[in-house]
């Protein structure tokens, strides 16, 4: 690894992913050079279908390249086996989803303590946390609430607070204002350019050009 690539919290380099075969094969990712910088928040838009929420999984090791190397937080995350993935995933990366992705059957407070759990901190400072987080996104009010007694827009906020339990070295969001109406994008428009305030590394997929506005750079795929 060079020490251009240690300043990274995350890089790309010929990544790739390739499904079918012959006639059938589709490059829904294809040669990407990438690299992320600690602080920074990178948009990358395009079209429906042109591999963004693809390439945001090889990112995030939640899928496999075909080929190229993925850096992240300083490890050869293509090479990791599933358990070494994992852990790197829980305690280097937050993901944020447009369809939430929240435990119905959990309030709010447990929905973001839950990363911290399974992180290995205790109940008590897990909850801490997590009050401490729901208080940072503005819902300190709702932290008893099941997902089904909030808006869109505070369940992704929710889904923010979630994503920062374990102080990840970068949050990868996926179309975080796509099931929103506009008063909800604006909070979490705002929530984000607050991350980014703080020195929270960003890598935002979106159609919407107020999230990639906001962003230090733009990429379109």
């Amino acid at each position: 690894m060079t020490s251009g690539s240690r300043a990274r919290v995350l890089s790309a380099r010929g990544l790739s992913k390739v499904y079918g075969k012959d006639a059938g094969l589709v490059r829904a990712v294809d040669e990407v050079e990438l690299d992320v910088a600690p602080g920074e928040t990178l948009a990358v838009m395009g079209p429906s279908g042109c591999g963004k929420s693809t390439l945001l999984h090889l990112l995030g090791g939640l899928d496999r390249p075909s080929s190229g190397e993925i850096w992240l937080a300083g490890h050869r995350a293509d090479r990791m086996g599933e358990r070494a993935l994992a852990r790197l995933r829980r305690d280097a990366v937050g993901f944020v989803f447009q369809a939430f992705h929240l435990m119905d059957e959990l309030t709010a407070v447990e929905n973001v303590e839950l990363p911290a759990l399974l992180a290995g901190r205790s109940p008590r400072a897990a909850r801490v946390l997590a009050t401490e987080l729901l208080d940072r996104v503005g819902l300190g009010d709702r932290a008893g609430f099941l997902p089904a007694a909030l808006s869109g827009g505070q369940r992704q906020r929710v889904a923010i607070a979630r994503a920062l339990a374990n102080e990840p070295a970068v949050v990868l969001a996926d179309e975080p204002t796509g099931n929103l109406d506009s008063a909800a994008t604006l909070d979490v428009l705002r929530l984000f350019e607050s991350l980014h305030d703080a020195g929270q590394t960003l890598v935002v997929v979106t159609h919407d050009s107020r999230i990639a506005a906001t962003a230090d750079r733009m990429i379109s795929m």
